[in-house]
């Protein structure tokens, strides 16, 4: 009997309301992704997006076997552990006495809680070193958004998240510095940029292979290589 299923969810709308999508992936107890599944909204809000996601995923699994969901909304994360009971005793109004927004969606989903053994974990979207079912689950749902298509599959062709960027700190030259010393600061920064062929290099969220047809392994550095990612070495042969 299987313990426990982890997944991950995830809403997109390019515009808020603009074309939208939804998305899931299933993993095992172990967090490997077995299958993923993903559809188009039309044109709505985010939100709509992130609790569609939701609702397709209990839809999905079995609601005898326990859950952990693994979400970027702390909308809908909160909606469903915070708000929802306070929202039933008044009647599906805010504190303010105004409806609450998306009312049918947060009462389908709180009907396929009924019952099951659901714990929803928040994970930040777009880490260099985050969640890899979060960041399967984004790619499907923009993926979606964009085409207003449906897709789904299984492990063997997961949606492939782009790396995410790290965020360098910005270094502030002090205002006493000499006209030579700014000098040799911006030639050593254009060598740098020479040596590295103006390309930027990330370590790999997932494994993949270059356009030369070699692997790369998780956390080796890549970079832009043509429209793909791979070796740095095979940028510079391909530019």
């Amino acid at each position: 009997m299987v313990e426990r299923v982890i997944a991950a969810c995830d809403g997109a709308a390019k515009g808020n309301p603009g074309p939208a999508g939804w998305a899931f992936v299933v993993a095992d107890g172990d967090g490997v992704p077995q299958r993923w599944q993903a559809g188009p909204l039309g044109r709505t809000t985010n939100n709509v997006g992130e609790l569609t996601a939701l609702q397709q995923l209990l839809v999905a699994t079995d609601p005898a076997v326990p859950l952990e969901v693994r979400l970027d909304s702390t909308y809908t994360r909160d909606a469903v552990t915070k708000w929802l009971a306070g929202w039933k005793r008044n009647g599906w109004k805010t504190a303010a006495g105004k409806p609450v927004a998306n009312q049918e969606l947060i009462q389908r989903i709180d009907a396929l809680l009924a019952g099951r053994d659901v714990t929803f974990v928040y994970v930040p979207a777009h880490q260099v070193d985050g969640d890899p079912l979060n960041a399967i689950a984004d790619k499907a749902a923009s993926d979606a958004a964009r085409s207003q298509e449906a897709a789904g599959g299984t492990a063997a062709d997961l949606p492939v998240p782009e790396p995410a960027s790290k965020t360098v700190p910005r270094v502030r030259r002090a205002a006493s510095a000499s006209p030579s010393s700014a000098s040799s600061s911006s030639s050593s920064s254009s060598a740098k940029r020479s040596s590295s062929g103006g390309s930027r290099t990330l370590a790999a969220r997932y494994a993949g292979t270059c356009p030369c047809t070699r692997p790369y392994a998780k956390g080796d550095t890549i970079t832009k290589v043509g429209g793909s990612w791979g070796h740095p070495q095979c940028a510079q042969a391909h530019a």
